[in-house]
């Protein structure tokens, strides 16, 4: 774990510390001592396949699940499920607005609820609407906007209360390209004023692209937490994968050779190699060797993909 400190040299709290978290539903446990840190004002993807135990973990920060055993400190302040947590937004991946509502309408409602009111609530709904890109719509129903717009609102409509930490749950999901891109944009400006975000995302190019660390998480243990470059020397401990297109699904009868890895439809393998010109042929000779026909190659710096699949054996995908 590093340590920050302050311009006078004391310690500097954490956004976030979770220790030892534990959650069982009936007989199926979905956290089993997960620890990991996010640090003030830092952008963190928390990664993992679907039942991993992200959605678990969100919900325990925010309160709605009770943890059966460990601590999760907010900016030093340790809290339980009943606790208040006004240093914290939420943004669900269901979309939380009122489509009968406008933009305004809709984001001093949420203000309100977050206990702002006043001036105060109707300068932070100019911000929240010029912030968004929604000034223009402010006076819409949702219900007549894109997807990407009410992605945006759903975004805003957590952050009237000014938290310090924001945890988003697949916040591009079903969002075109420019939309997602204006999302980041939004998240890079809170991180400008200092807020710490964690996101969840089946985007694992955009989590390597715009995180600064990456927390892993897989049947409700952190298998790694990092920046890129931590994990890559974690996971592979060398830079350059082998990735190799078969013509046709490699049956699942057939044993892959060792260190080879394959994506769900067995039709990609991929395999880490330290001197291209004499790993790479011994390699394509053990798949060939397998009947396989090989359509294409590639190497390649290692990605957050070839990290993912090789320290949970598993594609993340939506």
């Amino acid at each position: 774990m590093s340590t920050q400190a302050t311009s006078s040299g004391h310690p500097l709290a954490q956004a976030l510390e979770v220790r030892d978290a534990a959650k069982a539903f009936g007989a199926t446990k979905a956290l089993v001592g997960a620890s990991f840190d996010v640090h003030p004002g830092e952008l963190l993807g928390l990664l993992g396949p679907n039942g991993a135990g992200k959605t678990t973990m969100i919900k325990a920060i925010a309160g709605r699940v009770g943890l059966d055993a460990g601590t999760i400190k907010l900016f030093g302040r340790e809290v339980t499920r009943t606790d208040a947590r006004p240093e914290l937004g939420v943004v669900p991946q269901e979309l939380a607005i009122y489509k009968l509502l406008t933009a305004r309408e809709n984001l001093t409602a949420f203000g309100a609820l977050n206990g702002v009111t006043g001036t105060t609530l109707r300068d932070r709904v100019e911000w929240a609407l010029e912030w968004s890109g929604l000034a223009d719509r402010a006076k819409d129903m949702t219900k007549t906007f894109s997807g990407g717009m009410q992605r945006r609102l759903n975004i805003a409509c957590s952050l009237l209360h000014k938290p310090k930490l924001v945890l988003l749950d697949e916040p591009t999901v079903g969002v075109d390209p420019q939309s997602r891109e204006r999302i980041y944009e939004m998240l890079a400006a809170l991180k400008r004023d200092g807020v710490s975000v964690v996101l969840t995302t089946h985007h694992l190019e955009e989590a390597e692209r715009r995180c600064e660390r990456i927390v892993i998480i897989d049947h409700g243990k952190i298998v790694a937490a990092g920046t890129m470059a931590e994990l890559v020397a974690k996971a592979l401990g060398i830079a350059r994968v082998l990735a190799v297109q078969l013509g046709e699904p490699l049956p699942e009868s057939v044993a892959l050779p060792n260190g080879v890895l394959t994506d769900e439809h067995r039709v990609v393998l991929r395999v880490n190699v330290q001197d291209i010109a004499r790993d790479v042929p011994a390699r394509l000779a053990e798949i060939s060797a397998l009947g396989a026909h090989v359509r294409g190659m590639d190497v390649t710096g290692a990605s957050l993909q070839d990290v993912f699949i090789a320290l949970t054996g598993r594609e993340l995908r939506e």
